[in-house]
């Protein structure tokens, strides 16, 4: 089945895209737009009623971790790691005098 656009179609396509197209590329993107149009045509031929319905092409499960309740915070592994540190907090060398 031949799409076929007109130049009205490719005017209003021109304005919502906010492109201004030359004769040469209006008739480039008439063209274009066929080919998409006659690949969605050939889309819509196939026989997809045995098909099952899916979001992705490969089988993807969420995997949870079970919650743990803890009654700490981490900042002593994170202050572990620190060059120095005071009162449960990093010391850094002053930015501004």
């Amino acid at each position: 089945m031949a799409n076929v656009i007109d130049d009205e179609t490719i005017d209003y396509v021109g304005i919502l895209a906010k492109l201004e197209l030359s004769d040469e590329e209006k008739e480039q993107a008439k063209a274009d737009m066929a080919r998409m149009l006659d690949y969605v045509d050939t889309l819509n031929a196939l026989d997809t009623a045995s098909a099952e319905p899916m979001t992705h092409i490969y089988p993807i499960n969420n995997v949870f971790r079970e919650d743990v309740v803890v009654n700490s915070d981490g900042s002593e592994e994170s202050l572990a790691n620190a060059p120095k540190a005071k009162e449960n907090q990093y010391v850094v060398p002053k930015t501004f005098a």
